[in-house]
């Protein structure tokens, strides 16, 4: 597994910390699904601005994603930390043995 330092470096993308008391939205009732998908809006009040869901579907559901600190990620979604200082803009598709990470300025344009 790769450094977050080293997956922007391999995109090309400016490293933007996710500190650890900020918290992220999680789709607890996903998680064991694949692929594991993430993106990333402009971080804004305490949030670090990231959206992880499992599965090939993300609901619009008002309450499909819950608050969870950042520091507590490892706990339910390790593989997916060395993402995390992917700046706002950036998402990520990952599944066993399958790796696609992307900018998509409609996620900063809002």
């Amino acid at each position: 597994m790769l450094s977050q330092e080293e997956i922007c470096k391999k995109f090309g993308a400016t490293p933007m910390l996710s500190k650890t008391n900020e918290k992220l939205g999680i789709a607890i009732e996903t998680l064991g699904k694949q692929p594991i998908n993430g993106l990333r809006h402009n971080p804004e009040n305490g949030t670090c601005g990231w959206y992880i869901w499992c599965g090939e579907e993300m609901s619009e559901d008002l309450d499909f994603f819950k608050p969870l600190h950042v520091s507590h990620l490892a706990g339910y979604l390790p593989e997916i930390e060395q993402y995390l200082s992917l700046p706002p803009g950036y998402r990520f598709l990952v599944a066993e043995g399958y790796e696609d990470v992307w900018h998509d300025p409609q996620l900063t344009s809002m």
